[in-house]
C-alpha cells in the first residue's frame, strides 16, 4: 500500500518558517518520480488545490508565482523523502499542505495524494 505522510506544519506569525516533509513509503520509490506540493486554503474548500511547487525527475523545479523566492521543494531521493522548506511566510499562504507523488517523472498521469498537514500564519 503506497502512503504519503506529511508533517511539519504548524503555527507561526508572519515573516517565520517551517519546513515540511512527505514520507513516502517504500511501496514506491520517488527517484524518477515527479514530486510536488499543493495547498488548499480553508476559505476555498470548493477549489482546485493550489499548485506550490513541482520538482520532475530530472531535477528541475518550478514554482508558484505567490511562493517564488520564499518557498523552495526539494528531495532526498535516499530516503524516499520530499520537503518544503517555507520562509517569510505571510497570513495568504495559511492552508492545507498536500504531497503529491505522480506515477510518471514528467508529472502527468495518475498520481498518489498524502493526507496533508496544516499550516497556520497569523499577523
Amino acid at each position: 500500500q503506497v502512503q504519503l505522510v506529511e508533517s511539519g506544519g504548524g503555527s507561526v506569525q508572519a515573516g517565520g518558517s517551517l519546513k515540511l516533509s512527505c514520507v513516502v513509503s517504500r511501496s514506491i520509490t520517488i527517484y524518477w518520480r515527479c514530486m510536488g506540493w499543493f495547498r488548499q486554503a480553508p476559505q476555498a474548500p470548493g477549489k482546485e488545490r493550489e499548485k506550490i511547487a513541482i520538482s520532475d525527475s530530472s531535477g528541475s523545479t518550478i514554482y508558484a508565482d505567490s511562493v517564488k523566492g520564499r518557498f523552495t521543494i526539494s528531495r532526498d531521493n535516499d530516503n524516499n523523502t520530499l520537503y518544503l522548506e517555507m520562509n517569510s511566510l505571510k497570513p495568504e499562504d495559511a492552508a492545507m499542505y498536500y504531497c503529491r507523488a505522480y506515477s510518471r517523472g514528467d508529472c502527468f498521469g495518475d498520481s498518489y495524494w498524502g493526507q496533508g498537514t496544516q499550516v497556520t500564519v497569523s499577523s
